[in-house]
């Protein structure tokens, strides 16, 4: 089993926050019903919990602020470059460009619209 079976991103604005990661890593997030009652919105990355890796969600909560925080999430991509290159048009900012990590493959750092760091990895 993998050690991470979900993450969260806590944002301020989510319309800003969900078109910088479906610019990105071209895909649609997808608004998870239900949660409503907790005065929050989500919107979750598409995956199958039953595969390999983990999938998570963009949250919007009443008194959590976006940003600073101490938790790095990695997306998986064919060549980090080609991610990262969307990154500024998207509103982000390229914390760290394309930089290998040995036998492990490459990774890039962004900083997205809302202060929040996340890595981008390949292995090419």
């Amino acid at each position: 089993m993998n050690p991470v079976g979900w993450f969260e991103i806590y944002v301020d604005d989510m319309n800003r926050a969900k078109a910088f990661y479906e610019k990105i890593l071209k895909i649609t997030l997808e608004e998870l019903s239900g949660v409503s009652e907790w005065d929050l919105t989500m919107y979750s990355f598409t995956g199958n919990m039953k595969n390999h890796g983990a999938t998570g969600a963009l949250v919007k909560m009443k008194d959590m602020k976006a940003g600073g925080n101490s938790t790095l999430v990695y997306f998986s991509c064919e060549d980090c470059a080609v991610e990262e290159s969307r990154v500024e048009a998207a509103g982000g900012k390229v914390q760290q460009s394309k930089m290998a990590i040995g036998e492990h493959g490459f990774i890039t750092l962004v900083v997205d619209t809302e202060g929040s760091m996340i890595g981008l990895h390949s292995m090419k």
